[in-house]
C-alpha cells in the first residue's frame, strides 16, 4: 500500500509498505478513505524527530470501512463504515471505566512511562503506524471505532470525531466556562476554531478568538467569534481586559501549545536540539526539553482571577519554566491532557449528525487534496500559506484537486 513515511526534520514521503493484517484478535483492518493532517503532526515534522525512525507511517486522524476483523473485534462487522479515535484504548480497564482512556492500562507504553498508545506518533507512544496511509490496522477494534452511517454525507461530516470534535470538546469541558460566561481561545486553528464553536454552542456569552492569520479569523468570525489579531494591538491584554469588564474571561483555551510565537530563545533551542543526532537529542528532549511558552503566559495573563486555563494545545517539554507566583497568587485552575476520545462520544456524534451542522464540521477543512500530494500539504500547512487550516487526505483518489 501507499502511506505517508517520516524520513527526517521536515522531509516526509509516500512510499510503498507492507499492507497491514490482522495480528491480535482484537484487530481490525479498515480502508481508509480519508485522513486528515493535525497540528500535532507538524510537532513530528519540524520538532520531535528525535522520537521517530526513518518509514515510520504518520498520522491519527482517520476513517474508513471495515475490510478484516479478528475473532475478538466485538461487534464490529466488515463493511462497516467508522471513524478510529487516536488513542488506542480497551475500554475495560479501570483508567478506561473511569472515562480515562488515553490513560488505558492496557496500551500504555510504559517502557517510556507514557500513557495509552496512539496511532503514528512515536516511539514514546508506541511506534503504532498511522493512518495516513490506504490502510490501517486498528487494535483494540472491539472498543475503538466509532460506526458512522453508510448515508451518502462526505467523509468530513464524520471525520472530525477521530480527533478535532472530541479534543476541542474536552478543552471547553475543562475550561468549566460558566452559562453565559466569557472564554478566550488562543489560536485559531482546527481545535482552537472548534473549541471557539462548541464554547458558544454550549451557551458562553462571550467567546473571543486570538490568532495573527486573517483566514483563520475570518473563518471563526462566520461563527459568531469576536476575534482579536495580536500583532495589530498594543497591549492584548487591556484589550481583553476591556471586552470583559475589567476582570478577565472566565475561562482561556490555549489551543497553540508547544510551538507558538513569541518565544524566540525556545525557538532557537529547539531548532539546534532537532539537529543533533538521535541519541544525544531523546534524552535532552526527556529530561530538559522546554518548550515554547508565549500561549501559556498568555493564558495565565489574560484569565481572570479564580478562572480556569484548559490546555489542548500540545506540550512536551521537561524543564518548562512556570510563573507559581501568577499562578498561586491568582488562585487559577488549570487542566491539560490528551483527549479521552471514547469518553465524549456520545455527547458530540449527535451534533455531528444532525443536518443542521450546529458545530460547522463541514465548514473546516480548507485542502482535499491526494495522499500523494501531503509532503506538500505539510509544508502548506506548515507555513499557513493559501489559507490553510485543516487538510483532508484522499488515499485513492489521484485527482483530487
Amino acid at each position: 500500500m501507499r502511506a505517508l513515511t517520516w524520513q527526517g526534520r521536515e522531509h516526509v514521503s509516500v512510499e510503498d509498505v507492507p499492507d497491514p493484517r490482522v495480528e491480535e484478535p482484537t484487530d481490525a483492518v479498515i480502508r481508509v478513505t480519508s485522513t486528515a493532517i493535525c497540528g500535532s503532526d507538524l510537532h513530528l515534522y519540524g520538532v520531535l524527530g528525535m522520537f521517530l525512525d526513518r518509514g515510520d507511517v504518520l498520522g491519527h486522524e482517520a476513517m474508513g470501512v471495515v475490510e478484516e476483523v479478528g475473532p475478538e473485534a466485538g461487534d464490529l462487522k466488515i463493511g462497516d463504515r467508522v471513524v478510529v479515535p487516536f488513542n488506542i484504548a480497551c475500554g475495560r480497564c479501570w483508567m478506561c471505566e473511569r472515562g480515562l482512556q488515553t490513560q488505558c492500562e492496557t496500551t500504555q507504553v510504559r517502557s517510556q512511562d507514557k500513557g495509552a498508545a496512539l496511532f503514528g506518533y512515536t516511539r514514546l507512544y508506541g511506534q503504532v503506524p498511522g493512518g495516513q496511509a490506504q490502510y490501517l490496522r486498528v487494535p483494540q477494534a472491539h472498543y475503538g471505532p466509532v460506526v458512522v452511517p453508510h448515508d451518502g454525507a462526505p467523509d468530513e461530516k464524520y471525520l472530525y470525531l477521530s480527533d478535532v470534535v472530541p479534543t476541542a470538546w474536552q478543552a471547553v469541558e475543562y475550561a468549566d466556562v460558566p452559562e453565559g460566561g466569557s472564554v478566550v481561545v488562543l489560536g485559531l486553528g482546527p481545535i482552537g476554531q472548534m473549541s471557539a464553536r462548541i464554547a458558544r454552542h454550549r451557551g458562553a456569552g462571550l467567546v473571543v478568538g486570538i490568532d495573527m492569520v486573517p483566514e483563520r479569523r475570518a473563518m471563526a468570525e462566520r461563527h459568531g467569534v469576536r476575534t482579536i489579531d495580536p500583532s495589530a494591538v498594543d497591549d492584548l491584554r487591556s484589550v481583553v481586559l476591556d471586552l470583559t469588564g475589567g476582570r478577565g474571561p472566565d475561562s482561556v483555551v490555549d489551543a497553540v501549545g508547544m510551538e507558538a510565537h513569541g518565544s524566540p530563545v525556545a525557538e532557537t533551542t529547539q531548532k539546534v536540539v532537532g539537529l543533533l543526532p538521535d541519541a544525544v537529542a531523546a534524552p535532552l528532549t526527556e529530561r530538559a526539553g522546554t518548550d515554547r511558552l508565549a500561549a501559556l503566559y498568555t493564558a495565565f495573563s489574560l484569565v481572570r482571577r479564580g478562572g480556569t486555563v484548559s490546555l489542548s494545545g500540545v506540550y512536551g517539554g521537561a524543564k518548562d519554566p512556570l510563573p507559581m507566583m501568577q499562578l498561586f497568587d491568582k488562585q487559577l485552575t488549570i487542566r491539560m491532557g490528551q483527549a479521552n476520545v471514547r469518553r465524549w462520544t456520545d455527547d458530540v456524534l449527535p451534533l455531528v449528525q444532525d443536518p443542521a451542522d450546529p458545530l460547522g464540521v463541514l465548514d473546516l477543512r480548507t485542502h482535499r487534496v491526494p495522499l500523494e500530494k501531503a509532503p506538500e500539504a505539510y509544508r502548506t500547512f506548515q507555513r499557513k500559506e493559501d489559507g490553510c487550516i485543516k487538510v483532508v487526505l484522499d488515499p485513492w483518489d489521484d485527482t483530487a484537486a
